[in-house]
């Protein structure tokens, strides 16, 4: 899939990214999808085959171990909040 990346960007194409979330062998894949920035994606579920043929029409790239870091990193912080000094989170640790 690397391919995939120089031959986008040679061509002034946009890099489309996949990253699965589903377990290997599952009844259908669940994936992210995200066209030239990796950090704005869609959560797609689609048939294997159909998967397959998504993939190889849009001659995707898997997203590096760095960017889903910090896509897992924004979700934590949409799903948590971030911890402030002032922020509802630190107020509940002090309290604990």
């Amino acid at each position: 899939m690397k391919k995939n990346k120089l031959r986008n960007q040679a061509a002034g194409g946009l890099v489309k990214y996949i990253r699965i979330r589903s377990e290997p062998g599952a009844r259908f894949v669940e994936f992210d999808f995200a066209i030239n920035d990796p950090t704005l994606y869609v959560e797609l579920i689609m048939p294997p085959q159909s998967f397959a043929d998504f993939c190889r029409h849009n001659e995707v790239v898997e997203m590096s171990a760095a960017q889903m870091a910090q896509n897992d990193a924004e979700a934590e912080k949409w799903r948590y909040g971030e911890n402030t000094l002032v922020g509802p989170l630190h107020q509940e640790q002090q309290a604990v």
